[in-house]
């Protein structure tokens, strides 16, 4: 497991409200559009981050972290592994908040690197499936 205890329910009600999902598209049958979908159900606000700047759920969508103009509290990173610590780099750089690594997104050093930045990061993991989880169970 590649989150540190009660880090998964900071960040899901204590880190904020504005989550950057890093390869979120149109594309309905892509993981990542469902996931954004929960989020917002859940009274977050999605950010698309995706090279064709997609607008997705109603919200706008911008081709890199870097394009978004206004602060963004976490990072949801849906690209493969080897592509995932640029990501990671680049949320520590735009001074996000925590940086979350999806299911099967895995990349140690990114995760060391993070977390010595001082952002809390989870990874290998899910907010859909975490936010579905009863109250107050440890995770």
């Amino acid at each position: 497991m590649f989150a540190e205890p009660g880090i998964i329910q900071k960040i899901i009600e204590g880190t904020g409200d504005t989550w950057a999902l890093v390869g979120l598209s149109a594309n309905e049958q892509r993981a990542a559009y469902g996931v954004a979908e929960v989020l917002q159900r859940h009274g977050k606000r999605i950010v698309p981050v995706h090279p064709k700047a997609e607008t997705v759920h109603g919200e706008l969508g911008y081709a890199s972290l870097a394009d978004i103009p206004f602060d963004v509290d976490v990072v949801d990173v849906f690209v493969r592994s080897e592509l995932a610590g640029a990501v990671a780099d680049e949320a520590v750089e735009i001074g996000a908040k925590a940086v979350w690594f999806q299911l099967g997104v895995i990349d140690e050093e990114a995760y060391d690197r993070t977390r010595g930045a001082g952002l809390l990061m989870v990874m290998d993991r899910c907010p859909a499936i975490e936010l579905g989880r009863p109250r107050g169970r440890a995770v």
